[in-house]
């Protein structure tokens, strides 16, 4: 059977056009493996379809309101009951969905989906993973990088049975390495919340090779490393501060003259395949890992092809039955 996918079309900065764009390119890769669903105005979402020729195949759920990126997530549940936030969630609660997709508020929709669909049974926080490119192609997956920004030790073990039930199942590792972040490798280094989630850590049924530092995320040596939400966000922030300021660099060097310029261009497809790793397009967007429904979250600035990518996420994931395993190993 298709996997019943949620998209909020109404988030992000350039929504419905990019919605509507990634929407479409996601159904034309998948095909029958995919229903999709797109939750808000129609009015504005039916002429885009027209536009680009779609007369069947996509469902329209109508929700007339919009949460932005300045609105509270805890107003959400009394408030925006109409938004295509809320009614998008609240068709996976009610299983008339599979997944949930948006590039909205992500403060709105951490907290909306945990209000709706509730906690997979064992987790004690909710969080979420975004993966990382490597030295040798292949990913680490950063958890948590921005849902608990005060962990608990607790919080921190649940992570890691997290992360490395997603790592698994998402890229075929039997045995995934988990680390734990840290300013030095050594057992007794650190904050006392995360000497203590060491200890946890090291009595888990997984893989954990204990502390990691900063500059391992990036080298290939592990498949997960568990942070707390203030440190995995804003190592995921200055990660995505990086391909623009190369970007620019290189424009610069190339605006210096006529010989910079062709020493650039002669280089493009080299550099354009190096940084495609760091583009954050090619990932689609982040699990909300931990709530009883599958629930993707991607960048308000997400363009058509970060779109399609996350709904291809979530397909994914639902197939993958990922909350069903992560139930079973919390137990």
């Amino acid at each position: 059977m298709p996997v019943r996918v949620v998209l909020d079309a109404m988030g992000g900065d350039h929504a419905p056009r990019n919605e509507i764009l990634g929407a479409l390119a996601a159904c034309k890769e998948l095909g029958g493996e995919l229903e999709l669903i797109l939750v808000g105005r129609q009015k504005e979402l039916q002429p885009l379809l027209t536009k680009e020729g779609v007369t069947s195949g996509v469902r329209i759920v109508h929700a007339p309101d919009v949460v932005t990126m300045d609105d509270e997530p805890s107003s959400i549940i009394k408030q925006r009951q109409n938004s295509s936030l809320y009614v998008g969630l609240a068709m996976v609660r009610d299983h008339q969905a599979d997944a949930f997709v948006s590039g909205g508020n992500t403060g709105a929709v951490m907290a909306t989906a945990t209000m709706l669909c509730g906690r997979i049974k064992g987790v004690s926080r909710p969080t979420i993973g975004s993966f990382f490119p490597t030295k040798t192609g292949r990913p680490t997956l950063l958890v948590d990088v921005g849902a608990n920004v005060d962990s608990k030790p607790k919080y921190l073990a649940d992570y890691a049975v997290m992360g490395e039930v997603y790592t698994r199942l998402m890229l075929g590792i039997e045995r995934p390495r988990v680390g734990l972040l840290n300013v030095g490798e050594e057992d007794t280094k650190g904050t006392e919340v995360a000497r203590a989630a060491h200890e946890l850590m090291k009595a888990l049924p997984i893989n954990f090779v204990g502390n990691v530092e900063g500059r391992d995320i990036l080298s290939g040596e592990n498949d997960v490393v568990v942070c707390d939400g203030f440190e995995g966000n804003i190592v995921l922030k200055f990660a995505e501060s990086i391909l623009s300021f190369l970007k620019e660099k290189i424009r610069r060097y190339a605006d210096r003259g006529i010989l910079q310029k062709l020493a650039v261009a002669a280089i493009a497809p080299v550099l354009r395949t190096v940084l495609r790793d760091m583009d954050y397009q090619e990932y689609g967007g982040v699990p909300l890992l931990g709530v009883n429904g599958v629930v993707i979250i991607g960048h308000g600035s997400s363009s058509p092809k970060a779109i399609a990518n996350m709904i291809k996420r979530a397909v994914e994931v639902v197939q993958r039955d990922v909350n069903g395993h992560i139930e079973r190993a919390l137990q």
